[in-house]
């Protein structure tokens, strides 16, 4: 197994490993590992202590594929309590991924901060297997996946906990926000209503929003995915973490015949 998603090459480009595959080609990558290296290099190359990130949106021009990569960022909007991060994943000198996000300053609201929920269940002991009818994919070793409720072979809302098993970028300890980001674009495959075998349902956006950062390794997602009539679909889910409610992701889908 490979040390991390991804390998550093030096000047923002990184060679994809195979634990980024992906469930629906085997060339190109899941959707988690691209916003965890965006996530990740805001934070590596626009570096701000006093900020907290509160949100990131990703947009898909396409299926991520594997081998070199290269991310440029840049800082859209500067301020001593509110930033705005742009950035992009670049593939053969093609746009594959383009990314925002939204840092505010750290202070201290504790006194005023709303009660946490707890999350939704307990972390199970017991592994789950890979969905029937996507073959071996390297991504779902990259992951511990543990169901609470439903599963990938029952279709409809589900509950999972899931945790990075390697960093994102080899040699670097994976940060509160990184490992959100690469695991919460699991969520619609998680709570699928379609079956992978018989179906495509990739999303072409992913939406995080955070109030508050990741406390420990593992993330919970309380997701459902609802299929309209006209081709789209959209997937919700609400993120904790063992100390409990942490925020909430929104996907659009496509779907099609597989």
């Amino acid at each position: 197994m490979p040390e991390a998603l991804f390998e550093p090459l030096g000047r923002g480009r990184y060679r994809t490993t195979e634990l980024a595959q992906g469930p629906w080609d085997p060339g190109a990558q899941h959707g988690s590992p691209p916003a965890a290296l965006l996530a990740g290099s805001f934070e590596a190359e626009h570096p701000r202590p006093d900020l907290v990130p509160t949100r990131f949106t990703m947009d898909l021009f396409g299926p991520v594929p594997m081998g070199e990569l290269e991310v440029r960022t840049r800082v859209a909007r500067d301020g001593r309590r509110i930033q705005a991060l742009d950035g992009e994943l670049l593939s053969g000198g093609r746009v594959a991924a383009r990314a925002r996000a939204w840092r505010v300053r750290r202070a201290d609201t504790a006194d005023i901060a709303s009660p946490t929920p707890p999350p939704p269940a307990e972390i199970p002991a017991d592994t789950a297997p890979p969905p029937s009818g996507t073959g071996d994919f390297g991504y779902f070793s990259a992951l511990d996946w543990r169901f609470a409720a439903g599963g990938f072979r029952t279709p409809g809302p589900a509950t999972a906990w899931l945790r990075l098993r390697v960093p994102v970028v080899a040699g670097r300890e994976p940060t509160p926000i990184e490992r959100v980001m690469g695991v919460v674009d699991c969520s619609s495959g998680v709570s699928n209503e379609l079956d992978f075998a018989s179906y495509v349902f990739t999303n072409v956006d992913l939406t995080v929003h955070l109030h508050r950062p990741l406390a420990g390794e593992w993330v919970c997602t309380d997701a459902k995915t609802t299929i309209g009539d006209e081709g789209a679909g959209l997937c919700r889910a609400t993120l904790s973490d063992e100390k409990g409610g942490l925020g909430g992701s929104a996907q659009t889908l496509f779907i099609g015949p597989r």
